[in-house]
């Protein structure tokens, strides 16, 4: 009979099943909750000689997506790994035929995708869906360059560079202190860039929806396609600043039933019945241009109010006229929540390290971008779920730094077994902004100031004349019946 000395020690029952390893809770998140098999891509009709099942492509995309090597053929093999390990074994077996079906089925697995992260976001945001009555949307461009080849030239780079009124207008104000002529020695265009138009949920702080184009896009125009494309909760709110304004946009929001809340400037022209509209600090106001008055389309009848923010004065203009729906200290409140999306692109550009993309062809480019914004969603969506019940009080901090540096280290680590305390969803829970104050400002010292950019200043508000008040009370009339 073996001594007490030499009988290997047993580890208790609870212990066993306390400890996990990284892959299993990286299986549970992609094939119980993100992406169930048969599920999202169920009604989809494959062909015959595709080997990957969508799930598990779009799977494989995202953590491909996740790691940060610039190499995108080391990455694909990083993440192939990857996917061996967590059991996804009907994927994508090389680098080439991964961005094959991206491309090729790119429309047919975004819409599934896009559906399941409006679902998921939904079902785990709690009080946090809405401020109010309203779902706050706030929208924003951007520009990402991309590398200089003949594919992304043609295909982002603006025909007319150059010759526009900006352009001429800047060769004069710098008139003098270019250099000379030099035949030799031209300088180079601009390197091509994609201009990234992101719609983002204000309350939940994630990508809600985008859209891609060249680097001479709208947009405006962006924000009106998307709008007209989809479907968004019911009373969506959507946030801009002095970009978005113009009879169209305002327009298309109203029509699609939602509503707008915009900062305005000079650049806004508007018609009031009061002369007053200053010292009153807003009222209701008509957005009519002339053509649109003439064509005998009806205005747009909006509410505009002189807020104070920091110590700025501010005009907001709202589709809301209900003062009790819409109060001025909410649409305050919603304006500074506003800045979100402008960390949203830092975000993307620096912790995803999205600043210059890889791909040397425009197809190619579009889908690293596009799938680098799904990965920066999801991972959000998994703080998110963690952080939302441990923090019903709190406001959302998500930091996406260390949420990226959580999972990046479960992939790195995923064979390594750790309590579940340990698991790369439990450190989620804490992947939070930190909390401090600023002691000294964090501006540049050294960034030059814009001579382009001009004070906003106040909105032209013009009081109606006679011949409009006429016309404003038939068209009126014309509506009621």
């Amino acid at each position: 009979m073996a001594s007490n000395k030499t009988r290997k020690r047993q580890p208790s029952q609870k212990k066993v099943k306390d400890r996990i390893k990284n892959r299993d809770v990286l299986r549970e998140v992609f094939r119980d909750w993100l992406f169930p098999q048969d599920e999202i891509f169920a009604d989809w009709q494959m062909h015959g000689n595709i080997k990957w099942k969508p799930e598990q492509l779009v799977s494989q995309a995202i953590l491909f997506s996740w790691q940060g090597d610039k190499h995108l053929v080391d990455a694909f093999e990083y993440s192939f790994k990857v996917c061996a390990d967590i059991g996804l074994t009907q994927v994508a077996k090389s680098y080439t035929s991964m961005m094959n079906a991206l491309t090729g089925y790119g429309e047919q697995l975004r819409i599934p995708l896009r559906e399941r992260l409006h679902e998921l976001a939904q079902s785990i945001s709690g009080r946090h869906f809405r401020t109010g009555k309203f779902v706050p949307i706030a929208f924003d461009g951007s520009r990402l360059t991309t590398p200089r080849t003949v594919s992304n030239e043609e295909a982002f780079c603006a025909p007319n560079h150059g010759k526009g009124k900006t352009a001429t207008y800047r060769k004069k104000q710098t008139e003098g202190m270019r250099r000379t002529k030099n035949e030799k020695n031209k300088p180079h265009q601009p390197k091509p860039q994609t201009w990234l138009t992101m719609m983002w949920h204000m309350g939940l702080k994630l990508p809600w929806t985008w859209k891609i184009g060249p680097s001479n896009s709208s947009e405006r125009a962006h924000v009106q396609e998307m709008v007209k494309e989809e479907d968004f909760p019911e009373n969506t709110l959507f946030c801009g600043d002095a970009g978005f304004i113009g009879f169209p946009i305002w327009n298309t929001i109203i029509h699609s039933g939602a509503d707008f809340l915009v900062r305005v400037g000079a650049n806004a022209h508007l018609l009031s019945a009061n002369a007053d509209y200053q010292k009153k600090a807003g009222g209701i106001v008509w957005c009519w241009p002339k053509g649109k008055m003439d064509s005998g389309v009806a205005p747009l009848r909006l509410r505009l109010v002189k807020v104070t923010i920091g110590k700025t004065k501010v005009w907001l203009l709202t589709s809301v006229l209900d003062p009790k729906e819409l109060p001025v200290k909410q649409m305050i409140k919603l304006y500074k929540m506003r800045w979100g999306v402008e960390v949203e692109f830092r975000g993307l550009k620096q912790t995803i390290d999205k600043h210059t993309l890889s791909c040397r062809n425009a197809e190619r480019a579009v889908v690293e971008l596009d799938w680098s914004l799904f990965a920066l969603a999801f991972a959000e969506l998994l703080s998110l779920r963690e952080q939302i019940p441990e923090r019903k009080e709190a406001p959302l901090r998500v930091s996406l730094a260390e949420t990226m540096r959580a999972i990046r280290r479960a992939m790195r680590e995923r064979n390594k077994t750790v309590s579940r305390d340990e698991s790369f969803v439990e450190i989620l829970k804490v992947a939070v902004i930190q909390d401090y104050k600023n002691r000294t400002d964090k501006k540049s010292r050294y960034l030059p100031k814009n001579p382009d950019k001009k004070p906003l200043g106040d909105p032209a508000v013009r009081r109606l004349d006679a011949r409009e008040r006429k016309k404003l009370k038939d068209t009126e009339l014309v509506n009621a019946a």
